[in-house]
């Protein structure tokens, strides 16, 4: 069974006006997002695509994408990764992230995230979302590794408990 944000992609997602719903949905959820204006353009099981357009809302004093933005990126195209990778009946949270800043990030960018599938659903453990995050000449000015907790997702509990 997919996650919700998974399912609500492939609903949405087949066209440009759908694509734009569907990340001003993922931005209410989750409101700090928005402050990047980000467009989900990809979102598969073990994969999604974020891109974000120049603009002054993102820009540091020197005119480029500001390092936040960049981070903020990462973490909804790791996330949502991560989110329709994982199996029904898990949860996640981001645990910690590295970031490396490579190159001026100067255009609009576009950041790939790569989640590998759940070694043992049964159990806790650290799961890796890698991501790169590249300019529109393909090159890549930006990187995370955000480590994520994935668990089992606790069950209800009955009334009276």
């Amino acid at each position: 069974m997919a996650s919700a944000a998974l399912s609500l992609f492939r609903k949405l997602g087949s066209s440009a006006p759908g694509r734009w719903l569907y990340s001003r949905l993922i931005c209410w959820r989750a409101p700090y997002f928005g402050s990047i204006a980000p467009r989900v353009d990809v979102l598969e099981s073990g994969r999604c695509v974020v891109r974000i357009a120049h603009r002054r809302r993102v820009q540091n004093h020197i005119g480029t994408v500001h390092a936040i933005a960049l981070c903020n990126m990462a973490e909804m195209a790791g996330g949502l990764a991560t989110d329709a990778t994982i199996p029904a009946g898990m949860r996640w949270i981001p645990k910690g992230m590295s970031v490396r800043y490579l190159k001026k990030a100067n255009g609009p960018m576009t950041a790939t995230a790569l989640v590998p599938p759940v070694a043992d659903p049964a159990s806790g453990q650290d799961l890796h979302a890698k991501v790169e995050v590249r300019d529109s000449a393909g090159d890549v000015v930006f990187d995370a590794d955000i480590t994520m907790w994935v668990s089992p997702a606790r069950r209800a509990q009955a009334a009276g408990d």
